[in-house]
């Protein structure tokens, strides 16, 4: 058994296992690597829907200064959240690489 730094054990039931659809998870790191995707996944869902609100509102701004600023600035939030998210997502492949708590970073 590989020696996992950070991870601790989830015993839930008799058998010490989780059962149910979460079956296969048998330490906290484990269970991070199987919720992180689709919490990206649901982030950048959000981050596109603030894009389109913002290119919609800078659409219909019809040259009015402050809701140019406004739309510029849902759109620069959006970008800003894109940028972050990828950081995140490759940093923490990165330390569950080096904790040797999942795949890595690809």
């Amino acid at each position: 058994m590989k020696n996992l730094f950070l991870a601790q054990k989830v015993k839930i039931g008799e058998k010490g296992e989780i059962e149910g659809p979460l079956v296969g998870i048998n330490n906290i790191g484990d269970l991070i690597n199987r919720i992180l995707p689709i919490l990206i996944s649901f982030a950048g869902l959000i981050l596109l829907f603030t894009l389109i609100w913002g290119g919609y509102d800078f659409i219909n701004s019809q040259g009015e200064a402050q809701k140019v600023k406004s739309a510029q600035a849902k759109i620069t939030a959006g970008i800003i959240g894109i940028v972050l998210l990828v950081i995140s997502y490759l940093l923490s492949r990165l330390i569950s690489k080096i904790f040797g708590l999942g795949e890595g970073i690809f």
